[in-house]
């Protein structure tokens, strides 16, 4: 209920750790628990953390087979995370419980027509405009593919940027003007990584650490990694010096430092323990450039 209404209120990060309370209680009612999952993945959905609500959708329809809701959910996700074929399979799988259900109906026929035609033309020119007029700096990477593209420009189109990250998803522009990145958060003491699907440029990093950390993490054995206790930082590679981030700040501040390059089209982001002696040992022969 707690959750509830928090999400009423557009309080979606409340909204998330609500929900999360609730299913640490371990309810043997698997209808309810579904439905805590299918919650928290809406509310993650609206955060823009396509990829948690997916996992969120999942669990749910494990539960229950049959939830349209986590299906429908699921579906969206696929959607944002440009995952057309598995948006598809999620729109076919609630269509053989419910052949009417018109969202799924609609949400069929749009991932058809996207899968077969994703690249739109013209947009190399509008990626670079986006970007100057922000004063982002992208390092384009050499294309995989086996034709040799004479313009690197050309791994930009309509609907984002290149990207080698696992899931495809692209930086792209929402219908307010505004641009959501695809961000990988790194923890190097422990070789994990965060992904998220779209981060809005105008979101800070501390709200998505407190969405990410309102579970501490399986490999987090020391508790260590608590919002509070973080430290941000990004690298500079062409220098070898390391940057920090004041987790306040906007996505948007951190991709108009001067020495932050965009690669492969996903902004990453490193993440250490306050003062820990991992942190020291990965600085050491670095620059480090502190608030």
């Amino acid at each position: 209920n707690e959750g509830n209404e928090y999400f009423r209120e557009k309080d979606y990060r409340r909204a998330v750790t609500a929900y999360t309370e609730g299913l640490k209680k371990q309810s043997e009612d698997a209808e309810l628990s579904a439905v805590l999952h299918t919650n928290r993945g809406a509310a993650q959905f609206y955060l823009g953390n396509y990829r948690s609500a997916l996992n969120d959708a999942i669990q749910a329809k494990k539960l229950k087979p049959t939830h349209l809701k986590a299906i429908i959910r699921g579906a969206l996700c696929h959607m944002e995370l440009k995952n057309f074929s598995e948006a598809i399979a999620w729109c076919e799988e609630g269509l053989r419980i419910d052949s009417k259900e018109k969202k799924l109906v609609e949400m069929r026929a749009k991932a058809d027509k996207l899968k077969v035609n994703i690249k739109a033309q013209g947009g190399a020119a509008m990626g670079i405009d986006l970007l100057c007029e922000r004063n982002i700096k992208l390092v384009l990477e050499p294309s995989n593919e086996e034709e040799e593209i004479s313009d690197g420009l050309a791994e930009i189109s309509l609907d984002g940027f290149h990207s080698d990250n696992a899931t495809g998803a692209k930086v792209h522009l929402d219908a307010d003007g505004n641009l959501n990145w695809p961000v990988l958060f790194l923890y190097p003491e422990h070789e994990q990584t965060d992904f998220i699907a779209a981060f809005h440029e105008n979101s800070r990093f501390i709200d998505h650490l407190m969405v990410m950390f309102a579970e501490l993490p399986p490999w987090d054995l020391e508790r260590k990694y608590l919002p509070s206790n973080l430290e941000l930082y990004f690298e500079d590679e062409e220098r070898a010096e390391m940057y920090e981030l004041n987790p306040e700040q906007t996505l948007l501040q951190m991709l108009q430092h001067q020495r932050y390059f965009v690669k492969a089209g996903t902004p990453t982001v490193l993440a250490f323990v306050k003062h820990s002696p991992f942190s020291k040992k990965y600085f050491s022969g670095k620059k480090v450039h502190r608030l």
